[in-house]
């Protein structure tokens, strides 16, 4: 159960590091102008904007995901103990 906990926090910690620079990077308007809109694109390719939007809402989703599973693990180890 310690080698799951100790994947999933790293895995966390790289994702939190990929997040954060990819938003730190890009700025704002690129990284975290939300996918819900509807954009034109030319000839079916994504442009840059839909790329970093599109990474950085899997990298949330990943980053939410790994911390939730590193809260469930702590508190069951906790409690089995």
């Amino acid at each position: 159960m310690l080698a799951f906990y100790n994947i999933a926090y790293g895995g966390g910690i790289i994702a939190a590091v990929l997040f954060s620079a990819l938003v730190l990077i890009t700025g704002k308007g690129d990284a975290m102008s939300g996918g819900g809109s509807v954009r034109t694109t030319f000839k079916g390719k994504a442009s840059f904007d839909d790329f970093m939007s599109k990474w950085t809402l899997r990298l949330g989703i990943a980053l939410m995901a790994l911390v939730l599973l590193v809260d469930v693990l702590v508190n069951y180890m906790n409690t089995s103990k």
